[in-house]
């Protein structure tokens, strides 16, 4: 295996070597690094700030998804999203409800389901936490143009499914056991932000 010190791969590079002139993909690589560095860190702070897990604060952004779809949320539907046990999502959703964040409700169409509502306290929380950090990101695209945006947004997609691809690669079993659920490291690989609060048309807990 070569040395991760090779062509200037260490540490502050994270595989990739300092952009050198010409080297434009380089350059881009490093930005979007920095950017997934940083999204990770305010991750970490809106966890901590809210007092949730990653498992915890991703659940919520499933619910509030769901919720803006017109789409109903069951226990199993966040079992399966969040590739966990139905007995480990019960203690989930039991936390969120003890902290005020989740209510149990009975299906409308199904009296003997439950479903799963983000609770109006959830909704506030998350503004306050996530509310200016979305309007700088919002301010930050809002001055690109038509071409411009179709050329980010390509990319973006590109980029996505180059990182989706390495799951499907035929040794990724040998490191299945480093990673834990998906949910539990969510910023790198997460869609990119929408622009409004959680609970409007657009943007929904952790998709910032």
């Amino acid at each position: 295996m070569a040395s991760m010190t090779n062509e200037g791969h260490g540490p502050s590079g994270y595989w990739y070597r300092k952009a050198t002139e010409g080297d434009g993909a380089t350059g881009i690589l490093n930005a979007l690094r920095d950017y997934t560095t940083s999204e990770a860190a305010m991750r970490r702070r809106t966890r901590e700030s809210m007092g949730m897990g990653a498992n915890d604060l991703l659940a919520l952004r499933f619910l509030f998804q769901d919720k803006r779809a017109g789409r109903v949320s069951r226990p199993r539907d966040l079992a399966r999203r969040l590739g966990i046990t139905s007995a480990s999502v019960t203690t989930l959703v039991d936390r969120l409800i003890a902290s005020g964040h989740v209510q149990r409700e009975q299906d409308p169409n199904d009296r003997r389901s439950i479903i799963l509502q983000p609770t109006p306290d959830a909704d506030r929380e998350v503004r306050h936490t996530l509310g200016g950090m979305h309007e700088r990101m919002r301010a930050a695209a809002a001055g690109m143009t038509a071409a411009d945006t179709a050329i980010v947004v390509g990319f973006l997609r590109r980029m996505t499914e180059a990182v989706d691809a390495v799951d499907a690669a035929p040794d990724s079993a040998a490191g299945a056991g480093h990673g834990g659920s998906a949910a539990s490291d969510a910023a790198p690989g997460e869609a990119a932000p929408e622009h409004a609060a959680p609970g409007d048309s657009g943007h929904t807990p952790t998709e910032s």
